[in-house]
């Protein structure tokens, strides 16, 4: 099917959502326009995975009007989506390992003959459809089992457009994808628009971003901040709206050395050398020194958050080395690297920090626990000694020791697993997003902890979206982007939020020019 000839074929009006009464889209606007790429752009809780549940069907509407093609519709369904010609593949395929690529791509629109499913008409579709996005290498009869992850995001939008939608929606599809593998996905993506499909795509690789995409929306806490012509926005314009930050602000702003910043001394504590993960991250060195705040800066998927988790053992790595205190070590675990005194808070702390269920106290003794063996249990009074260190240290309230720490607020619980983390004694502390989401007192006091870790000899990596934490916090400052480091800033007065902003932004030829003017400067 086919849309009217220059008219919009998707068109989203006052997109209103609510959940758990709070609402997390308000009053959005989107156009999709056939044989375009519109990139959904904005940080992580943006309300970027909501607008597009709202498009699916998968998010039901508080207000709004959705038209397809001229003709309103109600998305209540993923099945009534795609009767209106919307498809979307999300960053995990959800394919069958266990079939072959035909069937993948065919699956639930096999060929039907007299005797039930015609196997030699369905691979014929499956090979047309691979072959309409130049696919034409991939064999239908492989298993899908035996291709590579790239191959296996490919066919999953082969399947996608076998009823051939109007509207293909691509949900961080190259997010597990290497620069050769992505760019290969971004040449199909053009081809599918060269064919009148709208794409609507959405990516934190800015260069893919700028490199396939038409149009972009910007989101910012649930609200769209910006629309621009991709050929027409500048990189730091874009960041800094995902960022909410006005761009005059930004070049406002100056680092202010206070009196929490350290300088770090003698040997590295941590020395990460060509450490890396196939599809996660680049070969990355980095030294850390005790004493010292390093800031990790860039957007959501610029590698900041894998650097941590591989430094940490929360995720192996496959290539390079790791050394403590200039000794060779393998973190094949978080609890590996706990013994060795390296101890990491994780950006989401209700999944994978706090749990819920424990009481706050059982929570601050939780890691300490672990590092002394289940077989021999801290008794109360040793609880009550760890408890109130913290307790004091931290400004928890000795009322909600006993309460579920699923109860508790964003900043207390966050306050909790520092306590948890602090309890252990560690030598590395890594920070991953400690201040998201969380009200200004509670960050402060965060930030004043971490200064205090670090005058107290701890080597700190702390990670932030709001830079202007990194800025004030950190003594050097490592920045990333599209998975890889791009560069290495000693802080002081001359470097500002704008600083960072602008490398970030930086075309890759921009940056390799930067190299060659001064390479003691990244």
């Amino acid at each position: 099917m086919t849309s009217r000839p220059g008219a919009p074929v998707v068109e989203m009006h006052g997109i209103t959502v609510a959940l758990g009464g709070v609402r997390v889209l308000d009053d959005v606007n989107l156009v999709l326009r056939p044989g375009e790429v519109h990139a959904l752009m904005g940080e992580n809780g943006a309300g970027k995975s909501t607008l597009i549940g709202a498009l699916t069907g998968t998010v039901p509407l508080l207000a709004g009007d959705v038209v397809v093609d001229g003709a309103p519709t109600t998305p209540t369904s993923v099945a009534r989506s795609r009767a209106d010609g919307i498809a979307t593949v999300f960053q995990e395929t959800h394919l069958s390992p266990h079939l072959t690529v035909a069937e993948n791509v065919m699956i639930g629109h096999e060929v039907r003959g007299w005797f039930g499913i015609d196997w030699g008409r369905t691979r014929e579709r499956a090979s047309a459809a691979l072959a309409a996005l130049g696919l034409e290498d991939i064999d239908p009869r492989a298993p899908l089992s035996a291709l590579s992850p790239a191959t296996k995001q490919l066919v999953a939008v082969a399947r996608a457009i076998v009823l051939e939608p109007r509207v293909l929606v691509l949900d961080e599809p190259t997010s597990s994808l290497d620069a050769d593998e992505a760019a290969r996905l971004l040449g199909v993506v053009r081809r599918l628009c060269d064919q009148g499909v709208a794409v609507l795509f959405v990516s934190h690789f800015l260069e893919q971003v700028f490199e396939v995409s038409d149009r972009m929306t910007v989101l910012r806490g649930g609200r769209v901040v910006a629309e621009y012509r991709t050929a027409e926005v500048e990189r730091a314009e874009l960041i800094s709206k995902m960022l909410g930050e006005d761009i005059d602000a930004l070049q406002a702003l100056r680092s202010q050395r206070l009196a929490h910043h350290y300088a770090g001394s003698g040997e590295a504590t941590l020395r990460a050398a060509s450490l890396g993960r196939q599809g996660v991250l680049e070969p990355t060195d980095l030294e850390l020194s005790r004493g010292e705040v390093v800031g990790f800066a860039g957007l959501r998927g610029s590698g900041r958050t894998e650097l941590a988790r591989l430094m940490s053992g929360a995720e192996r790595a496959d290539r390079g080395e790791l050394w403590l205190d200039g000794a060779r070590v393998q973190l094949r675990s978080p609890g590996v690297a706990l013994r060795h005194r390296i101890a990491m808070s994780s950006e989401n702390v209700r999944d994978d920090g706090i749990v819920a269920g424990l009481t706050v106290r059982e929570n601050i003794v939780l890691a300490l626990q672990a590092l002394r063996g289940w077989s021999r249990p801290l008794s109360r009074g040793e609880q009550d000694a760890v408890v109130d260190t913290y307790l004091d240290a931290l400004h928890l309230s000795a009322d909600d020791l006993d309460r579920p720490a699923g109860e508790l607020s964003g900043g207390t619980q966050q306050k909790v697993l520092l306590a948890r983390l602090l309890a252990t004694r560690p030598h590395v502390l890594i920070l991953d997003e400690p201040t998201r989401g969380i009200d200004i007192a509670a960050k402060l006091e965060i930030q004043r902890r971490v200064a205090r870790l670090a005058g107290e000899g701890v080597a700190v990596v702390f990670i932030s979206s709001q830079l202007e934490e990194v800025v004030r916090l950190a003594d050097r400052i490592v920045v990333l982007k599209d998975r890889e480091k791009i560069g290495e800033l000693s802080n002081g007065p001359g470097v500002t939020v704008d600083t960072i902003v602008e490398m970030i932004a930086a075309d890759v030829d921009e940056l390799d020019e930067l190299d060659e003017l001064d390479p003691g400067d990244s």
